[in-house]
């Protein structure tokens, strides 16, 4: 069954948004009668049969209500942005399907790109939610700077940083149904300097494994490790 976004979905008539019902009419060319569901993103979800297959605005009638938990845990990625745009699109697409909650680009001192579109990647997100089926639409932040990062109250905070003789991988380290933050630095890395902040500030610095991994892989790897050890 296609799954579409609908950001007030119990405020409003029942009517898809319009670039919703577009999707719906001209690309899938679905018909009335056609079974679909909606999601508003925050975790209400409902089953609904098409009235009117207009692109313009898809009419629909509720045939069930579902109201998704809360998950246990939450994970808040906090990345530098790449420099290479695809990439960074590339990554909040995957990690958005694999599952996460918070997604927060900053700035740091080695930071190479100062400028995000974030429509684009709010679009990109709403995809891949519909896409991988969730009801969980995550926050995206495109203007912090690594301090502010250091004042966030997750439960368990950690740093990636490439450190060859770094002991704690983070699959060992994260502690299941909780809240984690974690910090992935740009290609040139966080300097020493930000190192010791976040490690005055109650993070911990960990690996994710022998190799040096690009900023959007370490960013997909942290992600996964999250969700299996909620698993």
């Amino acid at each position: 069954m296609p799954l579409f976004y609908h950001p007030n979905l119990l405020q409003s008539p029942n009517v898809l948004p319009e670039e919703e019902s577009r999707h719906a009419v001209r690309t899938l060319r679905l018909k009335s009668s056609d079974a679909i569901a909606i999601t508003d993103g925050k975790g209400s979800r409902i089953d609904a049969m098409i009235v009117e297959a207009n692109p313009e605005g898809c009419t629909y009638t509720i045939t069930r209500k579902v109201k998704i938990e809360t998950p246990s845990y939450s994970i808040h990625l906090a990345i530098a942005p790449t420099k290479q745009r695809d990439r960074m699109e590339w990554m909040v697409e995957k990690i958005v399907e694999l599952g996460v909650h918070r997604i927060s680009f900053f700035q740091c001192r080695n930071s190479e790109r100062l400028k995000i579109n974030a429509n684009r990647l709010e679009k990109i997100a709403i995809s891949a939610m519909k896409q991988s089926q969730r009801s969980w639409l995550p926050e995206i932040e495109t203007n912090l700077n690594f301090d502010q990062l250091l004042q966030t109250d997750e439960e368990q905070k950690f740093i990636a940083f490439v450190d060859s003789s770094n002991p704690y991988h983070l699959k060992d380290e994260a502690k299941p149904d909780t809240s984690y933050l974690m910090l992935i630095g740009p290609e040139g890395d966080f300097t020493q300097n930000e190192l010791a902040k976040a490690l005055d500030s109650g993070f911990k610095k960990v690996s994710l494994g022998p190799y040096r991994l690009r900023t959007e892989t370490a960013g997909l790897a942290a992600c996964s490790i999250f969700n299996l050890i909620n698993q």
